[in-house]
């Protein structure tokens, strides 16, 4: 494989870079080889939204129904810098806060900044440029659409943004103030031109091999890195089973911080991100079949499509900047017993699509997570699509699918659940459960069905007593541990009281409305600086 620099866009001209190591991430390379310090690091681990900076790339067949901000041939997305590594750039555009007011000629400061100034949203600066880059997002989302955002979705367009040391309410002034200036938006077709111009030099596949000085052989000599990022399924399904060791690489949000906060050693990588079926988000009869690179952004936003119930915990999973970047096969593959889609999608009986070569086989979720961080892949396999059975119509309003997903954390944003489940269920035509799906997270070594409490229920009435003999139930399937985030006896009064939680949401008689159940109000637009 011949090796190429990796080549980007950074201020407007194409940028080449090589003999970094594969797993520099965007920040070092902005703040110590470009020297474009506006970008921050704070938490270094993909939470606080500092280093927030935005990535534009070319928006042919690749997931053209998606929940990226599209300005003309350019999708944008909000990611995070510190956790990101260079060679994911290759083929994209990079846009950081030193961008905005070149995107406003004529202007002292663009209409995100400006904004900030006016309004007093800088809170004590360190974070601000984090701050900027969302709201700048949001605001090419906004203009684009010919519509204003809400304060409930400027809030929720920041929720990766965390700091709140001096006072975040100007923030959101700031969000609403800059619409009111001239419109300033990019002008995608200087950018889109450049990105072609990358894309007709790169060969198939693209190849980065670099020095790793961390790592030196007996003669003292580096070791020789690299990132592989195959074009087609079939090319990476070849490099993957003639490279059965190499780390495969989605969005970084998870591996980022095995090198930045671990110090691990990763080897060479093999990227998902620029292979077009693994993009796809496709309904095939009654299946939707979600690809594995497709970003979590656009994956939840495909569930909510056709389970609006999903849309608290699609707001709560990470924040925009993660959603934007890690990918829902990843979070999959991951195996995470916190991992906030596992439970969802078993709940939604989930069933994923494996490949090794040329051969591919169907393994429902259930059966993938073995132990602790173990899961069924073979050597040279990867994560192919999760497929979905979708919504069928029911025969009358009491047999529809009961379906819920909560989570519980420390911090409602942008935070790592203590406990989370999905809970699915079906009555039949007498009002007894025929289907009962209870997943949790958070509860055992692996993200796992409660089958002790689906049997308390299966062919019992909805009714209080069955519900309460099913969080008793519970016991039986879980002896959680004790760690930073919760305690054993915690975790089992909260699994139980979701269950609870679920039943007077959808029991037959007088169910409770969101509002009175819902954890947190949405911001009313009287919320405003005077």
């Amino acid at each position: 494989m011949n090796t190429q620099p990796i080549r980007f866009v950074h201020r407007g001209q194409i940028t080449e870079v090589s003999d970094l190591a594969i797993t520099t991430t965007v920040l070092q390379w902005l703040r110590e080889q470009a020297h474009q310090c506006g970008t921050k690091e704070g938490c270094a681990e993909g939470d606080c939204g500092a280093c927030t900076v935005v990535v534009a790339e070319l928006a042919g067949g690749i997931n053209q129904d998606c929940a990226a901000v599209t300005v003309g041939s350019l999708q944008l997305r909000p990611i995070n810098a510190c956790i990101r590594y260079l060679p994911t750039l290759h083929g994209k555009a990079l846009l950081t806060v030193e961008d905005l007011q070149r995107l406003a000629p004529g202007r002292p400061l663009h209409p995100v900044q400006q904004a900030l100034v006016d309004c007093h949203g800088s809170q004590c600066g360190f974070c601000t440029p984090g701050f900027a880059m969302s709201l700048y997002a949001s605001y090419e989302r906004y203009q684009g659409a010919g519509t204003r955002p809400t304060r409930q979705q400027l809030a929720d367009d920041l929720s990766g943004n965390l700091c709140r040391c001096t006072g975040y309410r100007p923030i959101l002034d700031a969000g609403q103030a800059m619409f009111e200036a001239p419109a300033a938006r990019l002008d995608p077709e200087p950018l889109a031109a450049l990105l072609r111009q990358i894309a007709e030099r790169t060969t198939e596949p693209f190849v980065h091999a670099a020095p790793n000085p961390a790592y030196a052989d007996a003669r003292g000599q580096p070791r020789i890195d690299h990132f592989i990022a195959p074009r087609t399924l079939e090319a990476f399904a070849a490099v993957r089973a003639e490279r059965p060791e190499a780390r495969l690489l989605a969005g970084a949000t998870d591996i980022g911080l095995w090198t930045n906060k671990q110090f691990r050693d990763v080897g060479d990588l093999l990227y998902l991100g620029d292979v077009r079926e693994l993009h796809e988000v496709e309904h095939d009869g009654p299946l939707l079949r979600i690809g594995a690179a497709v970003p979590l952004e656009d994956a939840w936003a495909a569930l909510v499509q056709h389970w609006p119930e999903l849309r608290e915990m699609a707001l709560r999973f990470a924040g925009p900047p993660v959603r934007h970047a890690g990918t829902l096969g990843g979070n999959v593959a991951n195996g995470s017993p916190i991992g906030d889609s596992a439970p969802v999608l078993l709940a939604l009986d989930a069933v994923l699509l494996l490949k090794r070569g040329p051969v591919q086989r169907r393994l429902p979720l259930a059966d993938f997570y073995l132990d602790y961080m173990k899961n069924a892949l073979q050597p040279g396999e990867f994560l192919r699509a999760i497929e979905l059975p979708l919504p069928t119509t029911s025969e009358t309003p009491q047999q529809a699918l009961r379906l819920r997903a909560y989570k519980l954390s420390k911090r409602y944003d942008c935070d790592i659940s203590a406990v989370s489940c999905g809970l699915a269920l079906q009555l039949d035509a007498q009002g007894h459960v025929s289907h009962a799906r209870l997943a949790f997270g958070g509860m055992a070594a692996v993200v796992k069905r409660a089958a002790q409490a689906e049997a308390a229920l299966l062919g019992e009435p909805w009714s209080e007593a069955s519900v309460r003999a099913a969080m008793q139930a519970l016991d039986a399937d879980f002896q959680p541990v004790t760690d930073l985030r919760a305690s054993s006896v915690h975790r089992q009064r909260v699994a139980r009281n979701l269950l609870w939680r679920f039943w007077l949401e959808t029991r037959l008689e007088a169910p409770l409305p969101a509002s009175q159940t819902r954890i947190r109000a949405e911001l009313q637009p009287a919320l405003h600086t005077v």
